[in-house]
Parts: structure tokens; sequence; C-alpha cells
């Protein structure tokens, strides 16, 4: 997503994000972990299981708290105590907007997530790619666009700008970039007709793999994690899909063009990757953020990767054209595979909307739809990509 008003997101890498690491014994899945004296803690300490695992600690917590860990919640980079309650009801990430971030963002956003349930801080996100997508380049430093970047520099100098840049989002409290794009493009944009444009490294696969991984890279260096995106490709797509439905290149073409940089950056070990809303003809009739074909069978099997998998925002157009609102194109998301779910909504409509998306993964739990355990896995996703440890050390 590319405009200023509308939501998307990001995840965190465990070495990566400076959070507050919890400590509990392993518990029986039928019993919440709960404050506990240190006595109490001491004797948890020396009865656990060796074996004790994040999924055996989180199946012991409500399905509410669960599904608030798959949220990303938007919010205004001028008023991020706006989601305090979300926040502190236990939602797995916020995603800032805006244009200029204020000089004192990095202690409003200590004081933020400072309040978070039980200590696990949530992932905090923006999109900071360079060019037409920066949004709060007077903190931490202008950057060209992919584009442009690809055309007067070298991969080196692309992962010691983003080393830059990433040092000052991490310095401000943020720790998640939705960037780099791999998508391949030549086109006039970012616009309605054209998601990507400048915001491509280039139409050649190696040249946007060698780039892209450069700038992730460096924002590996510096301690946030980035988020490839937009998953099997966006590059040369019929529309925007946050103003229209769009449909990708032929998945006949993408896998031989298109996917090329997604497969690099996994075989490298990238973190987490977005989807895309627009639809893959020859793969799947749904947009990619809502397909088990995309999302299951090509990145989870094909391509075996295991980090976080984050949608694109689901108040996109593209995804309202294909028949779901933001609580059911949740469900339908997580069913699919993804951990961590993005939109977007005016600031005084966020909790409304994380009040219903929260219900209607209970209501998919409870009727079947969304089983359990894949819940759970979304959970321990996002837990591993913060750093978090659930078990004793």
């Amino acid at each position: 997503m590319w405009l200023h008003h509308r939501g998307r997101a990001a995840g965190v890498s465990a070495a990566v994000v400076g959070v507050v690491l919890v400590v509990t014994g392993c518990t029986p899945a039928r019993t919440a972990p709960g404050p506990a004296s240190a006595a109490s803690t001491s004797q948890l300490a020396l009865t656990a299981s060796p074996t004790c695992t994040n999924a055996q600690v989180v199946a012991g917590w409500s399905l509410r708290r669960q599904a608030r860990q798959t949220i990303v919640v938007p919010v205004q980079e001028t008023d991020v105590a706006a989601v305090s309650a979300e926040v502190a009801a236990g939602v797995g990430g916020v995603i800032l907007f805006g244009s200029r971030a204020p000089s004192d963002l990095g202690a409003q956003l200590k004081a933020l997530t400072g309040q978070a349930l039980g200590g696990i801080a949530p992932m905090v996100m923006t999109d900071e790619e360079g060019g037409a997508v920066q949004r709060m380049a007077n903190l931490v430093g202008s950057m060209p666009s992919a584009r442009t970047m690809a055309a007067t520099m070298t991969p080196s100098e692309v992962r010691q700008l983003a080393r830059r840049v990433g040092t000052r989002m991490h310095a401000a409290g943020v720790t998640v970039d939705l960037a780099p794009v791999l998508d391949l493009d030549d086109g006039v944009g970012p616009n309605a007709t054209d998601p990507d444009g400048t915001r491509s490294f280039s139409l050649s696969s190696t040249i946007a793999t060698r780039y892209g991984l450069a700038f992730a890279r460096g924002l590996l260096d510096a301690g946030v994690m980035p988020v490839v995106k937009h998953f099997p490709g966006l590059g040369r797509a019929t529309a925007n899909t946050d103003v229209a439905p769009a449909w990708t290149q032929p998945w006949s073409v993408l896998q031989q063009h298109g996917l090329l940089p997604f497969t690099a950056a996994v075989n490298a070990g990238m973190p987490a990757v977005m989807t895309t809303n627009a639809r893959v003809p020859g793969l799947a009739p749904l947009p990619a953020s809502l397909s088990w074909r995309a999302t299951q069978q090509v990145l989870r099997r094909q391509l075996a990767f295991h980090g976080v998998v984050i949608t694109d925002s689901l108040s996109a157009v593209a995804i309202q054209a294909a028949g779901f609102h933001i609580p059911a194109a949740t469900v339908r998301a997580l069913v699919v595979g993804a951990d961590m779910v993005l939109f977007g909504a005016p600031a005084d409509q966020v909790a409304d909307v994380t009040h219903r998306v929260v219900r209607a993964i209970l209501n998919a739990v409870d009727s079947g739809t969304l089983t359990r355990a894949r819940l759970r896995g979304a959970v321990v996703h996002v837990l591993h990509a913060k750093g978090v440890s659930l078990c004793p050390s």
C-alpha cells in the first residue's frame, strides 16, 4: 500500500528488536499463565518440562489473547498514544502512518510499548522505502527511490544507506520496516494504476534481487526487521490494489521472473514476507493474501519459508471487491497461513475494527473454520520474530 491514509504493515526478528523477554513456566494448555510470586515462579522453573516450548505456553493463553497477537493496528505517528488501549490488551503490532514524525517519537513509543500485556512489546512498523514512500524522513534522513538507488549506487552503498537509516529508525523506537519492494517494474508509478513504479529497483530480477537484499541486510545490520514485498510479485500489475481490484502477471510468467527475488530472499534467510492483495492468474481466484495456494503451497511448502507472513492491508478495495470485509478477510488470511494482518481505519474507528476482528477470529475457532493449531502457530511465529521466549532459560 502506498496511500498515506491507509494501513499496511510488518514484524520483528529475534536478535533484531529490543523487546522485553517474558519468562514463565511451561504450563498445561488448560491453564493460562498469570502473575506469580518469587517462590511460585521458582517452583515453576524447577517443575517445568525440559522440552518447554512457546507453543506449549501459548496453548494456555486465552483464545482472545492469541487472536490479538496476530493483529497490527494503525495509528498516526503524531498521536501514537491513541492505540494505548489496544497495546495494553496485547495486540501484536502497531503500524505508523504520516509524513513527518515528532521529534520525541522515541519517547512516545517507549511509553506506548511499556504498557504491553505481559511485557510482550508489539512490533512497531512503518513504510520507509525511500522516494515516494517515506514516513519519517525528517528523523531518519531522506532516501532516493529504489529505482534511483539501483541506477546510481552500488549494492554496498545501498546497504550502508539502509543501515544508517535503520539505526535511526531503531533509535526512534521503530523495529520493523515494511521494505524493500522486490517487485519487478519499470512503470511511472506509484499511482492508482501502477502500484510500484519507482518503488521497484528494476525490471531485471537479477538487479532487483541484488539491490533488494542489500537494502534488507542493511536494515538487519541496524537491528530493524525488513519485510520483503509483495509476494509473489506485484510488478506490472493491472491496478493499485488500494483503490481497485488488480491482477498480477500470469503465474507462468511470475515463476520465471517476478518470483525469483522472493525465492532468493527466502534462501537468504529473510525473516518476513508481505503478501499482495492482487490476484494471480493461473494460481488462484482470490487475492494472494487470501489464497491457500499462494501462502501454503508456494511460500510455505515450495519455498520452505518459515518466517512471519504478513498481509497487505485488508481494508484495500481489492479485498472488498473479492467479497470480504476486514474481519472475514482476517479469518481467511489466518486460515491460509498468514501470521499477522494489517488494516487501515480512521483513528476513531480503530478500536471498533480491532474488536470486530478479534470477535471474528474467536467465532472462526468456535465453528472450526480456523483451527486452534493454526492460530497458535501464527502466534508462535510472531513471538519468534520478536525474540520472545516464554520458557525458563
